[in-house]
């Protein structure tokens, strides 16, 4: 996957390789294909599920369109941020300090 390409790229790029009409995908993620046309426009995000259920749809793998879609979600979020750099230094931290933490 190309970090230059937006995750609406990636998905009617490989939607169109696979000969899938909107419609169909639309359909196999029970939405409405103005929905899904506006994903593969970026008028409109996602959701995590409807990221994980694309990629099986396309024979994506799963990860790496989630990473693709979470980086630019955060990416989008902080863009305009002084302190991105070090606000994902600070968030890595947290997220190791939360998982330890999460079993206890």
């Amino acid at each position: 996957m190309n970090i230059n390409q937006s995750t609406g790229e990636i998905l009617r790029e490989n939607r169109e390789k696979k000969g899938l009409l909107l419609r169909q995908v639309a359909a196999l993620l029970d939405i409405d294909t103005a929905i899904l046309s506006k994903v593969e426009r970026g008028e409109r995000k996602a959701t995590k599920e409807q990221i994980i259920k694309l990629a099986d749809i396309l024979s994506l793998n799963r990860e790496k369109l989630l990473i693709h879609y979470l980086s630019e979600k955060i990416a989008y979020e902080l863009v305009d941020e002084d302190v991105a750099s070090q606000t994902l230094k600070v968030a890595e931290e947290r997220v190791k300090y939360l998982k330890a933490h999460k079993s206890q």
